[in-house]
């Protein structure tokens, strides 16, 4: 009438109950109140279930609550999930090399008209010029060009790429261009009188940025119309527009890419 011996077998072993994670979805019945449904999420530390009407209920996370198709379980808080790693992306919108660090300035060179084209330059394609190891340089304009490109002493292991201002059919600087004839050097440009105009008007606030008739200066008439009183404010208040390729217009962006792909992919 006792039944078994119960000094009968391991009487010592103590029955373990398996820890499941309560993953959206998995549905179990609580022992105690028999309410059965599925895990729809967490409160205060509670498990939220819900049944087959809609009906929720919390129960508290106690060992030994829950049946799971008939066996006695302890529901757990799933451990949150790994984020998979985000490809970052350059302001250029190339994907980003993580861990690697700048290399060594390279021979080849990229040359632009002055300090505000270098500093929109490095702003968007720094990170690419700098796993690549070539050096950004401003000149003091082009006048001189032909003669700066004799002394580099371009070669097929030392490119040169240029960016030139305003570089369009008849214009001043389309003659200087044209005396480079060495094959070892790119020169590409954008339409714009300034690389200032490169950049959307309407990262700067402007509709349009505004035609300035001939004999003033473009820069002071440009910052006229803005209401700016130097063109460092203004040139401060441009730069800071720009966080990405997407800040300015595609002429500039087609001729850099096309600069960085000729000082990079060198011949052997």
């Amino acid at each position: 009438m006792y039944g078994e011996d119960v000094l009968a077998g391991n009487w010592r072993r103590r029955k373990v109950i398996p820890e499941v994670d309560a993953e959206a979805g998995l549905v179990v019945e609580d022992a105690g109140s028999g309410f059965c449904g599925a895990v729809v999420g967490f409160e205060l530390g509670a498990v939220v279930l819900e049944d087959r009407h809609g009906k929720r209920r919390n129960f508290p996370l106690e060992p030994a609550a829950f049946l799971l198709d008939g066996k006695t379980v302890t529901l757990r808080r799933p451990a949150p999930k790994a984020t998979p790693a985000q490809r970052r992306i350059t302001a250029s919108g190339s994907i980003a090399v993580d861990r690697v660090q700048a290399q060594v300035a390279k021979a080849s060179r990229i040359w632009v008209e002055g300090i505000h084209d270098a500093a929109l330059v490095e702003r968007i394609w720094g990170d690419d010029l700098r796993v690549e190891g070539v050096v950004v340089e401003p000149l003091d304009g082009i006048d001189d060009l032909a003669a700066a490109v004799a002394e580099f002493r371009p070669g097929p292991r030392r490119r040169l790429g240029v960016l030139v201002d305003h570089l369009v059919p008849g214009s001043k600087e389309s003659r200087i261009v044209a005396a480079v004839t060495d094959p070892n050097v790119l020169v590409t440009g954008h339409p714009y009188v300034d690389v200032w105009q490169a950049v959307k008007p309407e990262r700067v606030g402007l509709r349009a940025w505004p035609v300035i008739p001939p004999g003033r200066p473009w820069k002071e008439g440009v910052c006229a119309a803005a209401g700016v009183r130097e063109p460092a404010d203004m040139w401060r208040r441009i730069l800071a527009s720009v966080r990405t390729y997407k800040d300015v217009e595609t002429p500039l962006i087609n001729s850099m890419e096309r600069l960085i792909d000729f000082v990079t992919v060198l011949d052997d």
